[in-house]
């Protein structure tokens, strides 16, 4: 995801941002998807979803100038597009003349996988090799880059770039804890305790959206609670049979329709979007929110009148999260070489380090460069997790249309239209249906 995937949650953000803000002009006189050369071609055509003032949004600007202060007559023409509107419409625009050159995108079975099984995507393989990403990136960040015939990440060709981590976590607002004596919490028992105080005070805790991905990701997280890797595996990578009605998701949907039930969340959290969500927590009107680290740089920048921090989620070892979303490189690209070679600056270690510094999670920065108190907290709770093999990727990852599987679920259990074991049910169809379909 988001982020999802997710997430992203900052993707989310430029939902509505249709705008198009070009770096520059010229017209691309290369031909077809054959790679063009970098002195043939006027123009780099981008596509991201980061908000301008989010850690990648500032990232990725800096790369833009870099970028053309080492290609002489090439421009980048940069369009800003929505997480929402690249999910669902991806898979038309890069079979059209209309692909970029190169975009953000969403990594996952769901969603990249798919579209490398359709021959969407360019191989990157060869460039991962020669320009030495796959020495920057560990293996477990190299998951969501690769993809096998089937469309299964985790082997196979590369058809994705990593270039910054992501993660779940429990944002909290310290002002509102220290008013109500709540020490932050470090096991399970106690964080349901917080929970409880503040709704017994009248204070709804947690912030949430569950038209889009952040309550999905609180469903997985509590699944994630009774967890193991296997489990993991077998869900992602389809490595074994998941019981739908298994102890895992059985916990996940009976605890949220209890949360709901208890005043933890609130009812009309169904209908909220991610944007709703933050701006609250912005606003201080909501003590937690629980989602991924791309609302970190966003919070440093905004939230101006409460202190805040963050925790991993407590009691337990397993967390949405992987690497972050992932450069592809359409096609149908007219300008590959170019392509490549922007990925490239943004995996430089000056652009990771200006990524760190703004609330992000770097892969490949200079730990020493890294200033700001809050962004070495964030950075070392996912070293926590990628060194203890935490990250267990997102819940809409499997199966391409699972994200919406999931909304429409989650979205049941919050308004209580449904039981849990119905809800589970929907859940597992399209997931069993998909392992049908390839062969599993």
């Amino acid at each position: 995801m988001f982020r999802p995937g997710r997430s992203a949650a900052a993707a989310v953000l430029a939902a509505s941002a249709l705008a198009l803000s070009a770096c520059g002009g010229g017209s691309a006189e290369s031909s077809g998807g054959s790679g063009g050369g970098s002195a043939q071609a006027k123009t780099l055509t981008l596509w991201h979803y980061e908000a301008a003032n989010g850690a990648m949004g500032k990232a990725w600007d800096q790369a833009i100038k870099e970028f053309e202060a080492s290609h002489p007559g090439v421009k980048v023409k940069f369009e800003a597009k929505g997480f929402e509107q690249i999910q669902k419409t991806a898979g038309m625009v890069l079979n059209s003349d209309e692909a970029p050159d190169v975009m953000e995108y969403n990594k996952g079975n769901a969603t990249a996988g798919l579209l490398s099984k359709q021959g969407l995507l360019t191989d990157l393989s060869a460039e991962a090799t020669k320009r030495g990403w796959d020495k920057l990136l560990s293996t477990s960040l190299q998951t969501t880059a690769k993809y096998d015939e089937r469309g299964i990440m985790g082997s196979g060709k590369w058809y994705g770039v990593p270039n910054y981590g992501e993660y779940v976590m429990v944002y909290y607002n310290k002002d509102a804890f220290k008013k109500q004596g709540i020490e932050v919490p470090t096991t399970f028992d106690e964080f349901t305790a917080a929970l409880d105080k503040f709704a017994k005070k009248g204070i709804t805790p947690i912030a949430t959206a569950g038209a889009e991905y952040p309550a999905q990701q609180i469903f997985y997280q509590l699944a994630l609670s009774k967890a193991n890797r296997a489990w993991v595996d077998n869900f992602e990578l389809y490595k074994g049979k998941v019981d739908f009605h298994g102890p895992e998701f059985t916990y996940a949907a009976q605890t949220l329709a209890d949360w709901v039930k208890k005043g933890y969340i609130g009812k009309d959290s169904a209908g909220l979007k991610a944007e709703d969500m933050g701006t609250s927590f912005i606003a201080g009107k909501f003590p937690i929110m629980i989602s991924g680290s791309w609302w970190y740089g966003r919070f440093q920048s905004e939230i101006k009148d409460f202190d805040w921090g963050s925790f991993l989620f407590p009691g337990s070892q397993l967390t949405p999260g992987s690497s972050g979303n992932i450069w592809v490189v359409p096609e149908k690209a007219k300008n590959k070489d170019l392509a490549y070679d922007f990925i490239d600056i943004t995996m430089k270690q000056d652009i990771q380090n200006t990524l760190g510094n703004s609330g992000g999670v770097p892969v490949a920065a200079d730990p020493a460069s890294i200033q700001d108190p809050k962004s070495k907290e964030l950075i070392e709770n996912f070293n926590k997790l990628t060194t203890s093999d935490g990250l267990a990727f997102y819940p809409d990852w499997p199966a391409p249309g699972y994200y919406d599987v999931l909304v429409a679920g989650v979205q049941e259990l919050i308004n209580g239209t449904k039981q849990p074991a119905q809800v589970l049910d929907e859940i597992a169809q399209p997931y069993n249906d998909n392992l049908a379909d390839i062969g599993n």
